[in-house]
């Protein structure tokens, strides 16, 4: 009268259905709680989800005719004790390397800036690999903007459409160019039509 239950004893019993080509397209591991979609294998969540081509893993539908948003996907750190600071959520993109270890390459993570009812703030950080080890390339606040928050020397530019410099933020050797990606000052202005610079 409650539902139905499989392995109510919680028996180390593992449960497969096959489809037509997969042999275990699911796959409920019983002894490590493990739910896998198109493996055996465990990938190191509690779903993992694994196909052996290119196609999508995972699609969010829907076919809701108004204007509102949708599909929706959220990531919900449901904490009992939440404060300022907190991480509560990363997307990892991950590879591998030479020698066959696993690298997040890239990620996007968000913070708790303020936890304080009605007085919110919350940080955005997306982070790429740059000699080993991750920084932060853009970060969003509450109160501003920033590139290169790590300050690693990486340069910034800015293409118009006939120029690929048009704007040229020098890192290494902090100036700022217009026009141009040489610098002579702090601030280079440069222009091919009257010839200042």
């Amino acid at each position: 009268a409650g539902g139905i239950v499989i392995n109510q004893d919680s028996g180390d019993h593992d449960l497969r259905i096959e489809s037509n080509n997969n042999a275990n397209m699911f796959f409920l591991d019983a002894g490590n709680d493990h739910v896998n979609i198109g493996t055996a294998i465990n990938l190191g969540g509690v779903l993992n989800i694994a196909t052996a081509d290119n196609t999508p893993q995972l699609v969010l539908y829907s076919e809701d005719a108004d204007a509102n948003e949708g599909p929706i996907m959220d990531l919900w750190r449901n904490s009992g004790s939440p404060a300022d600071n907190d991480l509560i959520g990363t997307i990892r993109f991950r590879g591998e390397n030479s020698a066959d270890e696993v690298i997040s390459y890239a990620a996007i993570k968000s913070y708790i800036l303020d936890a304080t009812n009605g007085t919110e703030d919350g940080q955005y950080n997306i982070e790429t690999m740059v000699s080993g080890t991750l920084q932060t390339r853009l970060l969003v606040s509450s109160n501003e903007i920033v590139l290169n928050e790590s300050s690693i020397d990486t340069d910034f530019r800015v293409e118009s459409n006939g120029n690929a410099n048009m704007l040229f933020v020098d890192g290494g050797n902090n100036s700022v160019s217009i026009g141009t990606s040489t610098q002579s000052a702090v601030l280079t202005i440069h222009s091919e039509g009257n010839g200042y610079s």
